[in-house]
């Protein structure tokens, strides 16, 4: 038998995989009224069953409005149903910082000109204003990012108290139920890429907005020209769509500036989407990777391990990753200038390295112009 007194090579393994963390796409946080009297300060809701159960749930306008948004194909995973009364949702909307949440409702809470007035003093401002506030002041923090939305009363085109914001999403309705919980468990089943244009809305809905209804919600367009807007979406019926079904008649933002703001939901969310998964991913690199060529070279890799999946699912068409310092590293050290010589001293001395990353996003088609000639 060999001899194993005495080990000549000494190894013991060890493992220092790294995971990154991943994020949910379509949590909800509800917050509303509820007849119970509350316990905890939230409860996680995984299907409509316990929403009104007067035991497990939050009978009433948060239990209706979570059970709405369970309702619609494909619809949310998790719902957060937050409990709050009165006008200051303060400690609601603290409660709902911290959860693991992109879309935010107040449950069966029309947008009026009392709901967006702006915070004065002591007075944190109408609920739609807060709301707002919230989803802008939370989405800066890593990994919080998210939207909102909000409805404007049944048969309202009134479009003069829509906060311009283009993390809020508004919707017109001609309905009895909640459309905002409808259209946010609609936009929590679709991952972040997908266009909600023409997407099914499970809600009842007889009447529908007539075309000057419309025209007052998104403009008028010409032949051949690109979406209007105005930051309002509708609930719609088209008649070229089978089976009569209520759908999405746009995917906007709540700020229909096209320079200036990101006009369509789908662009808001894939943004978020991919930044906190690139995030997530170099979190690891913090304090491991040096300032090199080799360790900015495997920087590149961990960014193209994060984007390239992307490009495979034809949600970006490319991207580019550039890294100034790496630049003036591959050069021959008796080629750099004086500036260039100190932008790497500087880098290393600070230890701070600028990347550059350009991407090319493949959007969907929202609208066709078709020329059809007789001969």
């Amino acid at each position: 038998m060999p001899d194993n007194a005495v080990r000549y090579v000494q190894l013991r393994s060890l493992s220092t995989l790294f995971t990154p963390t991943t994020r949910s796409f379509g949590n909800i946080a509800m917050i509303g009224a509820t007849t119970a009297t509350p316990t905890d300060p939230f409860k996680i809701f995984t299907d409509p069953d316990t929403a009104n159960d007067p035991k497990d749930g939050f009978p009433g306008d948060l239990g209706t409005s979570i059970a709405m948004a369970f309702q619609q194909t494909p619809g949310p995973t998790v719902i957060y149903g937050i409990p709050s009364t009165g006008t200051d949702l303060t400690a609601a909307l603290t409660v709902a910082s911290t959860l693991d949440a992109q879309l935010v409702v107040l449950a069966n809470t029309p947008l009026t000109a009392t709901t967006v007035t702006a915070a004065s003093g002591t007075n944190p401002g109408g609920v739609h204003f807060q709301l707002s506030s919230h989803v802008t002041n939370v989405s800066k923090e890593d990994g919080k990012e998210r939207m909102a939305v909000a409805m404007l009363p049944k048969d309202s085109v009134d479009i003069s108290n829509i906060i311009k914001n283009e993390r809020m999403v508004y919707i017109a309705h001609r309905s009895d139920q909640d459309a905002a919980a409808a259209v946010a468990g609609t936009i929590a089943g679709y991952e972040p890429y997908v266009s909600l244009l023409l997407k099914p809305v499970n809600i009842d809905m007889k009447n529908h907005f007539s075309p000057a209804d419309i025209i007052n919600l998104n403009d008028s367009e010409d032949f051949g020209s690109p979406p209007k807007g105005k930051g309002v979406n509708w609930l719609t019926s088209p008649s070229l769509l089978p089976g009569g079904g209520i759908y999405m008649g746009e995917g906007y933002t709540g700020n229909n500036d096209p320079i200036l703001a990101k006009k369509f939901i789908d662009i808001v969310r894939t943004i978020d989407d991919v930044s906190f998964n690139l995030k997530a991913r170099l979190i690891g690199s913090i304090g491991t990777l040096r300032i090199s060529r080799s360790g900015l070279r495997s920087l590149i890799a961990q960014m193209e391990a994060v984007l390239d999946p992307y490009v495979r699912r034809n949600v970006l068409d490319s991207y580019e990753v550039v890294i100034p310092i790496l630049i003036m590293l591959d050069k021959n050290p008796n080629t750099l200038t004086q500036s260039e010589i100190d932008q790497i001293r500087n880098a290393e001395a600070q230890r701070l390295v600028e990347v550059l990353v350009l991407v090319k996003y493949n959007a969907q088609i929202h609208r066709l112009a078709i020329t059809l000639t007789f001969e």
